[in-house]
């Protein structure tokens, strides 16, 4: 929709709806304030102060209440500095610009001291904000605004002078609730997606790791959650062998011998492009997330492949991160893909999940990073299973992991439309009545 109706006006920084202003940000902040610096010895586990580092917010300004670190720090000095409900907090070196609001936590939490905080007026939601500089527009600004040749630094004085659109508070909530609603459903989707996981792991750990049902019947009692079919899959004593006992029956063999393995190559330089001609092409694991890779980068001559369920291990710096291929794609030499040969997706998934110890021995294989080559690879021992035990795995497991497929593949859907709304919603180019209008 082309904005040049008489509901518009032209401003310094944008055309924008005429009943929104243009603002200096500082004159919607009450405060703002550099994160405290402290001797690296005040951490401590048992601390009494959690503290918000840079590295606890992802790009979209989640913070990651998990990963805080916590400090030992009198209250006295430090009070001043904490957190409080709402407040935006902005990072200014390193990875500078990222916007993250505060919620709450169970502890007093101190800003670090590479971000700044800043606490708003009535007249700005924080929330709104948040979306404004993580936006591409608002990213964009921000870091025109960052000094430095190696890293990027900013300061309060800059972003407190920075121009910044105002809508109507009213406005600015509608818009944080329309983005909200799909950052809640993405957020939701990611948690059940941690958990579906973790049940996963459980299943196999508990049988290929532990050998549970193993050990139930060894002792005469009948394996907990298994019905009695399930369970005669599974020996009754144990055999000592090279890699310590096993079940009874059951052998030792190689990822050569149980899994279809295909190490990565990588084509000429000229034959890579992030315009989407060719095929998806993963050069190692910068390129994973959670469970699938991110199309990044494409190839017009590719040379190896992995196809949709693959297990996709990095074989160089560091070796032994997992992924999965959602789709037929080319991999690049820092990649691997695998399969097990009764074509089972769920077993080799998890199976590499389970060998981190096996591929923490090539870390220092390479001349400065990790690296695992073919024959290595394939040449690593495994334990050889009752095909039965895996047929019944992939049966549990399998619906498990499809729900964990169709979560990403949602979630990667409701991303696109919030990216796609973000820069339109906050320039007023889309106003919100018109968005609710197509729900």
């Amino acid at each position: 929709m082309a904005r040049s109706s008489a509901n518009f006006r032209m401003t310094e920084i944008d055309l924008i709806p005429s009943t929104w202003d243009i603002v200096p940000f500082g004159e919607i902040c009450e405060s703002s304030a550099f994160g405290p610096r402290f001797s690296g010895d005040m951490y401590d586990p048992q601390g009494n102060v959690a503290t918000l580092r840079t590295t606890d917010l992802d790009d979209n300004g989640r913070i990651s209440y998990s990963t805080m670190p916590l400090a030992r720090l009198d209250l006295n000095k430090y009070g001043k500095h904490l957190l409080q409900a709402n407040d935006l907090v902005i990072t200014r070196s390193g990875t500078c610009g990222i916007a993250a609001v505060f919620e709450d936590f169970r502890l007093p939490v101190l800003p670090g001291a590479f971000s700044i905080r800043f606490r708003l007026s009535t007249r700005g939601d924080p929330r709104f904000f948040r979306y404004y500089f993580n936006s591409p527009i608002g990213r964009e600004r921000v870091l025109a605004l960052a000094s430095g040749s190696v890293q990027q630094n900013l300061n309060s004085t800059s972003l407190l002078a920075l121009k910044v659109p105002l809508p109507p508070l009213s406005e600015q909530r509608a818009i944080v609730h329309i983005l909200g609603a799909l950052d809640d459903k993405i957020e939701l989707n990611r948690r059940m997606n941690h958990t579906l996981e973790e049940m996963a792991r459980a299943i196999f750990k508990s049988w290929f790791v532990d050998f549970g049902p193993v050990v139930a019947k060894a002792e005469g009692r009948q394996p907990y959650g298994m019905n009695a079919e399930t369970a005669a899959l599974f020996p009754s004593a144990f055999q000592d062998s090279e890699l310590g006992p096993i079940p009874k029956e059951w052998q030792v063999g190689t990822v050569g011998d149980e899994f279809n393995l295909t190490m990565g190559q990588s084509p000429p330089g000229k034959t890579y492009n992030e315009g989407g001609e060719g095929i998806p092409f993963y050069q190692g694991r910068t390129d994973f997330g959670f469970r699938f890779p991110t199309r990044c980068v494409y190839c017009t001559a590719p040379t190896r492949f992995a196809n949709p369920g693959d297990t996709l291990v990095s074989v160089r710096a560091p070796v032994g991160d997992i992924n999965m291929a959602s789709e037929h794609c080319s991999v690049g030499r820092g990649v691997a893909a695998l399969r097990h040969k009764s074509g089972s997706r769920s077993y080799t998934y998890y199976s590499m999940h389970f060998m981190a110890e096996e591929f923490s021995v090539f870390e220092g294989e390479g001349t400065l990073f990790g690296s695992i080559g073919g024959d290595s690879f394939r040449g690593i021992k495994v334990i050889v299973l009752d095909p039965r035990t895996i047929v019944e795995f992939e049966r549990r497991v399998f619906p498990l992991d499809q729900s964990i497929e169709n979560n990403e593949h949602q979630s990667a859907t409701l991303a696109a439309i919030r990216d796609a709304l973000l820069p339109k919603l906050l320039s007023g180019e889309i106003r919100v009545n018109q968005v609710a209008e197509t729900q």
